[in-house]
Parts: C-alpha cells; sequence; structure tokens
C-alpha cells in the first residue's frame, strides 16, 4: 500500500479492504488506488466479489476491515461526488413512472428532499435523456422500455447528478449491440471530461478497445493498472486459472 501519496488527488482509494459474508471472505485485504480521469474495468470470475467491492464503495456494504476513501474522505461524506448505477436486474422496472421522473430522481442529490425540481431540474434531466439517446422516450413508462432503453435511463439518471465519479455494476448485460456502443461512447466522453469511471465488466474481449485501466479481481486484487501492462496473458490465468486459456485462442 502506498502510503506516501496524497489520497486527496485520487478519486478512490481502497486500504486492506476485507469483506465476509458470515466468516466467508468475499473479498480479502484488497487494496486499490483509482488514477483521475480514469474508465477502468473490474473484470474477474463469478464470485470474485467484482459489485460487493463497488457496494462498498458506495457504503451499502460494510467492510469487515480496511477502508475506502473517496478523494480522501469517507463516501458519506464525499457522496455528492458519486453517481451509482445498479444491475439493471435489481430493479423494480414495474414501478409507474416515466423516464424523465426517473432521471429526475437523479437530481435530488442536488437539491435536497425538501425543494421540488423546477424548469431548470427538468432541462438537466431532459438533457441527460439527450445525451443517451432516450429523449424521444421522456414520457414512456418504464416498464414499457427494452432492457437496453432501460439501461440507457439509469445511465441518463447517473449522468444528471453531474457527479465526478462514476460506478457501474454491469451496465452491458442483456443489452444490445446498439445500446452497447452509445454507453461506451458516454463512458469515455465522461472520461474525456476528466470524470472517473469503474465498470463491473464480464465480457474480457472488449476490455482493450473501451477500457484504459483494468482491476483483475478473484477474493483478492491480482492486478490493476493500465490496461497496456496489466491485463497480460499471465495476470488472466491468475485470475481465471485453468479458464484463461479460453480467451487465448
Amino acid at each position: 500500500m502506498a502510503e506516501h501519496k496524497n489520497t486527496h488527488l485520487l478519486p478512490i482509494t481502497v486500504e486492506d479492504l476485507t469483506v465476509a459474508y458470515r466468516e466467508t471472505p468475499v473479498l480479502w485485504d484488497v487494496d486499490l488506488e483509482v488514477p483521475p480521469a480514469t474508465l477502468m474495468a473490474i473484470v474477474g470470475p463469478n464470485g470474485a466479489g467484482k459489485s460487493t467491492l463497488i457496494k462498498t464503495v458506495i457504503g451499502l456494504i460494510e467492510p469487515s476491515a480496511g477502508r475506502v476513501l473517496v478523494y480522501g474522505k469517507t463516501y458519506h461524506e464525499q457522496r455528492h461526488l458519486v453517481a451509482y448505477v445498479p444491475q439493471r436486474g435489481s430493479v423494480d422496472w414495474d414501478f409507474p413512472t416515466n423516464a424523465l421522473d426517473v432521471v429526475m430522481m437523479g437530481r435530488y442529490g442536488a437539491l435536497g428532499w425538501v425543494r421540488r425540481p423546477g424548469r431548470a431540474e427538468r432541462e438537466k434531466a431532459y438533457n441527460a435523456l439527450k445525451t443517451v439517446g432516450m429523449e424521444h422516450f421522456a414520457d414512456r413508462q418504464i416498464s414499457q422500455l427494452s432492457g437496453g432503453q432501460q439501461q440507457r435511463v439509469f445511465l441518463a439518471r447517473a449522468l444528471a447528478q453531474e457527479a465526478q465519479i462514476y460506478l457501474m455494476d454491469e451496465p452491458f448485460q442483456g443489452v444490445d449491440a446498439t445500446t452497447e456502443r452509445a454507453i461506451v461512447q458516454v463512458l469515455q466522453a465522461l472520461r474525456q471530461e476528466g470524470k472517473t469511471v469503474l465498470v463491473v465488466h464480464h465480457d474480457l474481449e472488449t476490455v482493450p478497445q473501451y477500457f484504459d485501466h483494468v482491476l483483475l479481481l478473484n477474493v483478492r486484487a491480482v492486478a490493476s493498472g493500465p490496461v497496456a501492462q496489466t491485463f497480460t496473458p499471465a495476470n488472466l490465468r491468475r485470475t481465471y486459472g485453468s479458464k484463461a486459456e479460453m480467451f487465448f485462442k
């Protein structure tokens, strides 16, 4: 662990993080430093702790040991700087609301719960929908949207928060190729704007194409850093074991 680094300059610092469910470690002694303006994939086999890591960063899961810092402070002190897109399967899509209202929910952190959103807030929400190509569906009930469209709406909700850090749990899962391309373009644009984006990702083939940094995780952090130096056959074997061979054919 790099004690000497100035954690206030790093969007996310994970130090000696251990998370256990019923005494079984899901994450074990994980260290991670995420540089600013980075688009980082978190990859690893099923049960590696990828979603757990994201949820621990945003305080949904309490660590057994270690800590997470967001620009050198706790998440709760910096939560206004962080936006989270959960797995689509964890959301109740039958909730009776339309796409624009879902995106408006991303503005409540900035407004507080007392102030009602006005025209300026609706405009920001609509522009977020426009960014993901969903402005024509603003009045559509979310239950009537396809899986890819629902995922874009949730991405728009995160964009409406105007955060510095975006955490996304498998945003490409179950979406069509057009949606995947649209999401990738938005994520790469965020990085160009100096934002930091962490994505739990399962398609190893697209890692070099989509991302500039990668964390290889299998309960422990196997390796992290720029894709060119870190996403190697040796590190993939250390992460996936014998299953890694299928990725080199």
